[in-house]
């Protein structure tokens, strides 16, 4: 049965409206009133953006792409600095966070399955799911049975609350009181840090599902947005990644601002992290290209037929299928080989040889059906 979700009545969740409330109404008021009359010294701000950052890549790095995707593997240090500085950002523990985060990603945009709908508008997506106790966003313990494994997962889960006393209370004031700033460094790195993590991690949950391009699928409302993905870390390339949930990467592209892609990538540069996943750039040209098609043949369906565009078009789509059926021919020749254990390395050079020319055809194909969109489709 589906809810009338417009005039569902939940309980409210007081302790969650008070935080949320309590330290959006603390940064407003109270830390530009401090920053006025008394000012703010250097250090406090040293370790507002220092507290912001570490914020974003414990939720990005850790949350998201290690316990909620499981994009690569790390080292015990590795996790637990991610369990602490994620903690920090008080968005709940590791365990909740991604029993929500996976069915989101499950269901994403049904309205009575996805814990954040952007469905039910901008303020249910951003923060209104959280200060009810709505039935989308009950918790199921049966989609984390590997993270309930993890040492580090439960110990953080059952010293939630004081990791999070610790990190947003002592540590600002003392390290305030180590530089003779204790009021502005636990304003600025205590309170207005946590409401700017709170919010930009919040941005994903509504305006990434709102605000930017849809380039390798339209099944879901996730947007790519550059200017989002500077705010949150790199999270902002939100398209790419419902498509592509497992890649360690959001931003794919070297240029792309990422700073998780660039951290995870440092870690295991110095063996905290490894076996990073990435997604063939195949099947990312593939999904690209396919976007393209549909949104030409969308075109023409809707506007007067020009006969030499359809014929190239249609001659593109059959190569297209082609070039696709021939990628997926290898991937069965792989397999073989490899159950058969028989592949040397020539038959490996060899076939590593034609996916990089089946990758560099589609990559051409793109460029070229772009153009010829642009030219045919006023």
């Amino acid at each position: 049965m589906t809810t009338d979700y417009k005039s569902e009545k939940a309980p409210i969740n007081w302790p969650v409206s008070l935080v949320l409330g309590l330290t959006f109404l603390a940064a407003i008021s109270i830390v530009p009133w401090y920053g006025i009359v008394y000012g703010f010294s250097g250090w406090a701000w040293a370790f507002f953006a220092i507290f912001l950052v570490a914020n974003g890549i414990g939720i990005g790095s850790g949350y998201h792409r290690l316990w909620s995707h499981r994009a690569y593997e790390a080292h015990w240090i590795m996790r637990l600095f991610l369990a602490i500085v994620g903690g920090m950002a008080l968005q709940n523990s590791i365990l909740v966070w991604c029993i929500r985060h996976r069915f989101h990603h499950r269901d994403v945009d049904d309205n009575d399955k996805d814990p954040y709908s952007i469905g039910r508008g901008f303020w249910f997506a951003h923060v209104g799911w959280m200060i009810r106790d709505y039935e989308s966003g009950k918790l199921d313990w049966s989609v984390v049975p590997d993270l309930q494994r993890d040492p580090i997962v439960a110990w953080q889960h059952k010293l939630y609350w004081p990791v999070v006393l610790l990190t947003n209370v002592g540590l600002p004031l003392l390290l305030g009181w180590m530089v003779g700033d204790v009021l502005g460094v636990f304003l600025l790195a205590g309170i207005l840090r946590l409401v700017v993590s709170h919010h930009v991690t919040f941005f994903i949950n509504s305006l990434a599902h709102m605000w930017g391009s849809r380039p390798y699928t339209d099944e879901n409302s996730a947007r790519d947005n550059w200017f989002l993905a500077i705010v949150t870390y790199g999270e902002g390339y939100h398209n790419f990644h419902h498509l592509f949930q497992s890649d360690y990467r959001n931003g794919i592209r070297w240029w792309q601002y990422d700073i998780n892609k660039w951290f995870i990538s440092m870690c295991s540069w110095v063996g905290l992290a490894k076996n990073l996943k990435r997604t063939p750039d195949f099947k990312i040209q593939r999904a690209r290209l396919a976007m393209i098609f549909k949104r030409a043949q969308a075109k023409l369906d809707v506007s007067e037929e020009n006969p030499r565009w359809r014929k190239l078009m249609e001659t593109e789509y059959a190569q297209f299928k082609e070039t696709v059926n021939q990628w997926q021919q290898l991937q069965m020749e792989r397999m073989q080989q490899g159950r058969q254990k028989l592949a040397d390395a020539i038959d490996q050079h060899a076939l590593t040889t034609r996916y990089r020319e089946l990758e560099k055809d589609l990559k051409m194909q793109r460029k070229r059906v772009t153009m010829l969109t642009a030219q045919f489709i006023a």
